[in-house]
This record gives structure tokens, C-alpha cells and sequence, in this order.
């Protein structure tokens, strides 16, 4: 593999070394015309002999300078480098964003675009269908497509984008109903986590007046809001439906609420309009919320689940084979992009949260107010105006490992999948793994990581020790205090009251 010496280019140097990487600069006479034309500013009509030495010698000035600067950047063989991403406008999309602005896809010779998409259902279908190159995906979006789950197409990923980041918010009107069966919500800081029991006989009530399910919303089947509001209101004893195998996009079968798709930049108006009654959806539409004095956030999923994965960036199967290198280069900018994120001061504090905020307000990203995105960003969640808490943790870019592709993370969904009926049939513990080590790609992300180390951008205990099998240890940190062990799938289905249940058998098969 070829290396080269780099210190942190200019604008002007960062684009020849695109062009460089990208193979349209050779240091043939072609290279030396194009550079003269980057570094030198000047007209391709009147390029003398004198710019074409002026930019032979800034290009060797720039190696000069990196040998002092003493890292070797390893340059990758990109078989494309023009490329197209997709993102929806929420929080956290923050890596894919910032891996852009801050130029570390112009570091690894990639010239990239990122396009908001109107739904995840639409982002999919571009990946699949090959109009983009790859995208910020619900982390369900990889498996559900690869398994046939209202998609079917193979679909990897070598890039967990965050931890945490959703909440589940109600309107005033169900909010004040809460309050009435649970008067210790009217405190003005009522107790954390708040669990869906206040919620059940409002769900009830509803039914049986209207004669169908408590409508609520989440984003898409196969998301993490889907499961995780359904893990809330079932830990309650609320049935939220259940699917009749992987064609059933609604999944209302025995509900007493039903949850419809809706994206995640409506919610607030949607909710506002009456059409439904809470959601669960990412930030900064929960804040908005707060905001606008339309609804009040009742939980968040730090407290479903803490620590969970939110969203991946996804790629299609045939997209990595065709292109392994470039698929390693953008990992790389994209662990530099988490690990900026994360980055805090010797108090802890974030360094660089307040400026990725003002990033992803632009109207090209996220479009939200600044300071509403800086709120959970800069580890402050306001649930209510008298309810404002410190959450360090609500968004997690890089630390904890939280970009690496555990194959357990890619488990814990296939188990939801199959409680709540989206996988139709029986399968054996054995086919869980089998299907985590087909979709997630923790080789990939190793080997992005270990160029980065060599590069000096990068510590050892940045990644997972040599070893690692891919298995986060088993934990209990779920709003019930339920357990799950990935190496275990078919005793952590059976684990719940309401959902399928498998023949103990399976887990020994």
C-alpha cells in the first residue's frame, strides 16, 4: 500500500491532494498544469513554465513540510471518488456532516455531496437502487432490507453513526391525563425515568370510546423508534401490535395503540394537528416540541435502553464489493468526524458541540434553530421549561466505542424483529449471529482505524482491543430491568410477557 508524508493542508493544498489521490494528478505534466492552476490561481489560458516550477515546488514543499510534521498518511487506490450521500434532517447526522465540513472526506481524496432525502423509506430505495453511494440509516434499516423485512436487498454497514439521541414525547392534553392517574408527575421535576404505566388507562380509555387503538407515531418499521416505543409502552403492559411477517407494514394486529409512520421533521406538526397523540421520534423534533409548547417529552431512549445504537451508515453490498477502498476511506473520515464531535477539555466539557450545532442548523442540514439543536447536543435535555437536565450522554458519537459495529447491537434488533412478528418464522440462535456477521462489518472500521493510528490521528484505546469478538457485555440497563445477552437470542425473546415466543430447543441450535 502507498504512503505518503501529511501535515493538515490549506483549502488550496487539500484539493491537489484530492486530485492527487483521485488519480487525476500524476505529477505528470497534466498534474503540474492542474496544481499550477489550485495553487497558483491563475488562468489555465496564461500557464507559463514559471507556474508549473512555482507548483512543482509547493508540492514538494507541502512533503517537506509533512516530514517535519512526522505522520505517513496512508493513500488508498479510491475506485471512485465523486460521491453522493443521503441523510434525513435530524441530529444526528452529525458525523456525515461534519466528516464533510471540517474537510476529512477531502483528506482521504473523496469529493462528496450529501443530499437530505424526504423519508427513510426513499433513502433506502436510492441506496438500493444505486443513485447514492451510501447513507445515514436507522441502524434497523441494514438488517430489515438484508432479511427481506420490507425491503429486500443486501444492505452493510462498517459505521455505528451514535448512541441514544430519541426521546418519546405526548401532547399537553395526554400529558395532563398522565398526571391525573400519576399525580407525582405534577411536580415540576417529576421522577426519571417516567414509564408508561400513568399512559395504560389513557390508552383504555380511548379504546373503548372510539372503538380503535390509541394512535401514536415513530419513524419507519424497521427503526429504532419503533422498537424502542414499543418496548416502553409493553413494559407497561400496552400491546402495541403485532406484524404477520415481513410484507406488514403497519403491525396493528391485537394493538391498543397504533403506531403509523411518519417523518421525523412532521412529528410536531403532526402531533400539534391531532392526528396523533405522542411519538417517538430523534432530536431535535422532541425539543421542538418544548419549544413550540405543543408536547412534552416523557422519556428518553438513554433510559429504554442506555447506550443503544441509533443510526449506521449503510451501504449496499454490491456498492462495497465494487469499491473496497473507498468504503475504508470513508470510514476513516467518518471515525475522525465522531471522534471530533466527542472531543472534551480537560473538564469534560465538549470542545467542538456549540460549532456543530451552528453546522447543523444550516438550512442544508438539519434547519433547525441553533440553539435548539445545541441543546441535546451540548448535553442538556429540556423534558419541560421547569424540567431542564443535564444528559452528557444523549448524543454519543465515538466514545464507549459507540462507532463500532457490534455484532450484538445488530442481534438485539433481529430479536425485536422476530418479538413483535416482522420475522414470520422460528429461527435458531446460530442464524442470529450468522445474519449480524453478513450485515455489520467490524473488519472494515478495524482496519480504517488502525490506518488512522498509523497516521497519528488515533489512539490504541480508541478501538476495541485485538480479540474482541464483537459482543458488548451483557447488560440490564433497560427501562425494566430486563437483560440481554447477544449471545443468547432465543432466551432473550422468551425473557418478555407480550411478543412471540420460540421453542427452547433453538437455543442450542
Amino acid at each position: 500500500m502507498q504512503t505518503v508524508i501529511q501535515m493538515s493542508p490549506s483549502p488550496k493544498r487539500r484539493e491537489v491532494r484530492r486530485m492527487v489521490r483521485s488519480g487525476q494528478v500524476l505529477f505528470s505534466f497534466l498534474g503540474l498544469f492542474l496544481a499550477a492552476v489550485v495553487l497558483g490561481g491563475c488562468s489555465s489560458s496564461k500557464i507559463s513554465v514559471e507556474d508549473l516550477e512555482k507548483a512543482a515546488a509547493e508540492l514538494d514543499e507541502m512533503s517537506g513540510e509533512a516530514a517535519e510534521g512526522g505522520s505517513d498518511q496512508v493513500i488508498l487506490d479510491l475506485e471512485k471518488t465523486d460521491l453522493q450521500f443521503g441523510f434525513i434532517k435530524l441530529t444526528d447526522c452529525a458525523p456525515l456532516v461534519i466528516a464533510k465540513e471540517k474537510g476529512f472526506f477531502d483528506d482521504e481524496g473523496l469529493n462528496v455531496k450529501v443530499e437530505a432525502q424526504s423519508n427513510w423509506r426513499d433513502l433506502l430505495n436510492r441506496v438500493i437502487s444505486g443513485e447514492l453511494d451510501g447513507a445515514h440509516m436507522l441502524a434497523g434499516q441494514p438488517i430489515g432490507a438484508s432479511i427481506g423485512v420490507g425491503a429486500s436487498a443486501p444492505i452493510v454497514t462498517a459505521y455505528s453513526l451514535d448512541y441514544n439521541g430519541n426521546g418519546i414525547t405526548v401532547s399537553n392534553e395526554v400529558w395532563a391525563k398522565m398526571q391525573e392517574v400519576d399525580p407525582a408527575l405534577k411536580s415540576p421535576t417529576p421522577k426519571h425515568p417516567i414509564v408508561a404505566d400513568s399512559l395504560k388507562p389513557v390508552v383504555a380509555e380511548y379504546k373503548a370510546a372510539k372503538g380503535r387503538p390509541f394512535p401514536m407515531g415513530m419513524v419507519f418499521p424497521v427503526s429504532t423508534h419503533n422498537y424502542e416505543i414499543r418496548y416502553w409502552l409493553a413494559s407497561a403492559g400496552i400491546h402495541p401490535g403485532m406484524y404477520t411477517g415481513e410484507d406488514d407494514a403497519k403491525g396493528v394486529v391485537d394493538a391498543e395503540v397504533e403506531l403509523s409512520v411518519t417523518p421525523p421533521p412532521q412529528m410536531p406538526k403532526t402531533l400539534e394537528g391531532g392526528t396523533i397523540f405522542g411519538y417517538c421520534v430523534g432530536e431535535p423534533w422532541n425539543q421542538v416540541a418544548v419549544a413550540t409548547g405543543i408536547g412534552v417529552p416523557v422519556t428518553t431512549n438513554y433510559d429504554i435502553w442506555n447506550n443503544n445504537p441509533e443510526k449506521v451508515f449503510g451501504v449496499s453490498k454490491e456498492w462495497a464489493d465494487k469499491h473496497p477502498n473507498t468504503h475504508l476511506a470513508v470510514v476513516k473520515a467518518l471515525i475522525r468526524a465522531g471522534k471530533w464531535l466527542d472531543a472534551k477539555d480537560e473538564k469534560g466539557e465538549f470542545l467542538n458541540r456549540i460549532e456543530a450545532a451552528k453546522i447543523l442548523s444550516d438550512a442544508r442540514y438539519v434547519g433547525a434553530e441553533e440553539d435548539v439543536i445545541a441543546n441535546s447536543m451540548t448535553g442538556t435535555f429540556i423534558f419541560q421549561k421547569t424540567d431542564v437536565r443535564s444528559m452528557p450522554e444523549f448524543n454519543v458519537f465515538f466514545e464507549g466505542y459507540a462507532s463500532y459495529p457490534h455484532y450484538s447491537d445488530c442481534i438485539w434488533f433481529l430479536t425485536q424483529m422476530r418479538r413483535w412478528g416482522q420475522i414470520g418464522e422460528s429461527k435458531p440462535a446460530s442464524w442470529y449471529a450468522e445474519k449480524a456477521k453478513e450485515i455489520y462489518k467490524p473488519e472494515i472500521y478495524r482496519q480504517a482505524a488502525e490506518m488512522l493510528i498509523s497516521e497519528g490521528k488515533l489512539e490504541e484505546t480508541d478501538l476495541p482491543k485485538a480479540g474482541y469478538d464483537g459482543y458488548r457485555e451483557p447488560t440490564d440497563a433497560f427501562i425494566d430491568g430486563n437483560a440481554y445477552d447477544a449471545k443468547d437470542p432465543i432466551g432473550y425473546i422468551n425473557s418478555f410477557a407480550i411478543g412471540n415466543k420460540e421453542a427452547a430447543e433453538l437455543e442450542k441450535q
